[in-house]
């Protein structure tokens, strides 16, 4: 079975199609806004892992977002659940809201 995922993944990549456009549903990450930067349209997060995006490991990393709009909703230091896909200019924040 994890072959057959594996390659899948590669053909995908292979593509120009990433694995969390594959996935039924793309799974929420769990993070914390550490930076905002509204000019570049970009957010710094840190999260667990994001098994959606092929990250086993708790990390931080800056993200691009799809909508703008979605920075003016939270601040440094708020806990937020977000989903996020690969392409070839990065990772981009596709869905994000403040953790209950």
């Amino acid at each position: 079975m994890n072959r057959i995922i594996n390659i899948t993944a590669a053909l995908a990549l292979t593509l120009g199609v990433t694995t969390a456009a594959l996935a039924a549903g793309a799974a929420a990450i769990s993070g914390e806004v550490k930076k905002i930067d509204e000019g570049a349209g970009k957010i710094t997060l840190k999260h667990g892992p994001a098994k959606s995006l092929g990250m086993d490991d708790p990390m931080t990393m800056v993200y691009r977002v799809k909508d703008p709009a979605m920075l003016k909703q939270v601040k440094v230091g708020d806990k937020v659940t977000f989903e996020a896909e690969e392409a070839a200019s990065g990772y981009t924040v596709t869905k994000m809201e403040r953790a209950k």
